[in-house]
């Protein structure tokens, strides 16, 4: 490893990934604008972004991110090459696995560029994360939900 990239690493923010089903296959892209705004105000970086169905016969295959929604018109371009070779065909078929026939999926990977600073900063000083963890806003409300009805 070059000094140049012993460098970059110490500098990474945390790393996260999400699947996101699309039941029927009904991609609108309305969260695009959002995720595009996280990516201009620099609080991630996506590292990896890939689209995918689940076919009747229950196939797993990729989709163009030039037209993920299949009405004809280019969408999502502007993460067209979004690509750092980090998720691979495994990670796809292990996630195409959750799918039911006819949906679809993204699969994004990226860094939090808002939280590399902190993560370099712990990594001088040898701190390491021995734990992680993401709650579900499911969760999160049942519990809320739970502490008002026993006021």
């Amino acid at each position: 490893m070059t000094t140049e990239s012993s460098d970059r690493l110490h500098e990474l923010g945390p790393i996260d990934y999400l699947v996101v089903e699309f039941p029927g296959s009904h991609l609108t892209g309305e969260g695009m604008p959002l995720l595009v705004d996280l990516v201009d105000r620099g609080i991630i970086r996506i590292l990896d972004l890939a689209f995918f169905t689940k076919d009747e016969d229950g196939t797993v295959r990729g989709l163009e991110l030039a037209d993920v929604t299949g009405d004809g018109r280019p969408d999502l371009t502007v993460f067209e090459g979004a690509s750092s070779g980090l998720l691979g065909d495994d990670d796809l078929s292990e996630a195409g696995s959750l799918l039911q026939p006819g949906d679809s999926a993204a699969v994004l990977l990226y860094e939090n560029l808002w939280a590399a600073p902190l993560a370099a900063a712990l990594r001088r000083a040898d701190a390491r994360m021995i734990a992680s963890g993401r709650v579900p806003v499911q969760e999160v409300i049942a519990a809320l939900d739970a502490l008002e009805s026993s006021d």
